[in-house]
C-alpha cells in the first residue's frame, strides 16, 4: 500500500510541483488548499490528485482535515509544510494584523500540521517531514520583517522537532527555495526582477521542479539518516 502525502498549498506553484513529483514517486498525494476553489478543482481533474480545502492558520481545521485524510486515503507518513503568504511592507507601514497573518500562515500553520500527524507517525515508527522555508528566511530582505521572521522560525523549528523525532524514525527536514519562477515572482517588476537575477551566479530563476526534487529526495524511504537539516536550493545565491 502506498504511503499517504499531504502537501499543503499543493495546488499551485511549488506545491503543485511537489504533489506531482511525489505521486510520480509513487505516493497517494492530498493535496491542501486555501482558497481558490476553481483552480484546486482544475488541478485534480488534470492530475487525478485529490484536493483537500482547509486554512493551515486554523488549528482545529487541520486536525480535521488531516482526519478527512486518514479516513479516506490512509495513515499520513509524510507532511510537506509547503502553504505561505506575504503581506509586504516596511515597519513603518506593517501593521499587526499583516505581520499575524503570515505568522499564523507560514509558521503556525507548521506548528498546526506537524501536531496532527506527529502522534500517528510516533506510534508506525515512520514518518517524513519537510518544511519550506526560504532564502529570506536566511538571509533577511526589506520589506518582509513578517515573512523573514516566519521563515526563519521554520528553520529553528525543524532542527527542534528533528530531535524528537528522530528515535521514532521521523525526520525532519528544510528546504530554502531561492527565487523561483511562480506567478509570484512573475509578479515583480521587470526591472526589479533583472537586479535579482543579476545576483544568481547560476543567472537564471530556478524551476519548482528543482525544488521538488529536492524534497522527493528527502522524503525517500531510504533518507532515515538526514534529519534536522536545510537544505539550500538557490543557484549558489546566498550559501548558509
Amino acid at each position: 500500500m502506498a504511503r499517504v502525502a499531504i502537501v499543503t498549498g499543493g495546488t499551485r506553484g511549488i506545491g503543485e510541483a511537489i504533489s506531482l513529483a511525489l505521486h510520480e514517486a509513487g505516493l497517494t498525494v492530498a493535496a491542501n488548499y486555501a482558497g481558490n476553489e476553481e483552480k484546486a478543482r482544475a488541478f485534480t481533474e488534470r492530475t487525478g490528485i485529490q484536493s483537500y480545502k482547509w486554512d493551515v492558520s486554523d488549528f482545529d481545521a487541520c486536525m480535521a482535515g488531516v482526519q478527512q485524510v486518514e479516513a479516506e486515503l490512509g495513515p499520513v507518513d509524510v507532511l510537506v509544510n509547503n502553504a505561505g503568504i506575504t503581506r509586504d511592507g516596511t515597519m513603518k507601514r506593517m501593521s499587526r494584523s499583516m505581520w499575524d497573518e503570515v505568522i499564523d500562515v507560514n509558521l503556525g500553520g507548521c506548528f498546526n500540521m506537524a501536531k496532527a500527524v506527529f502522534v500517528g507517525m510516533s506510534e508506525r515508527k515512520f514518518g517524513r517531514i519537510v518544511n519550506i522555508g526560504s532564502i529570506n528566511g536566511q538571509a533577511g530582505q526589506y520589506g518582509q520583517v513578517n515573512y523573514a521572521a516566519a521563515k526563519s522560525g521554520i528553520h529553528g523549528f525543524t532542527k527542534a522537532l528533528s530531535q524528537e523525532g528522530a528515535r521514532a524514525g521521523i525526520t525532519v527536514n528544510a528546504i530554502a527555495p531561492g527565487y523561483i519562477d511562480t506567478e509570484m515572482v512573475a509578479a515583480v517588476p521587470p526591472e526589479v526582477l533583472e537586479k535579482i537575477v543579476a545576483r544568481i551566479p547560476v543567472n537564471r530563476l530556478g524551476k519548482a521542479e528543482e525544488i521538488a526534487r529536492g524534497v522527493t529526495f528527502l522524503c525517500a524511504e531510504d533518507a532515515g539518516f538526514i534529519t534536522g537539516s536545510t537544505l539550500s536550493i538557490n543557484g549558489g545565491q546566498h550559501m548558509y
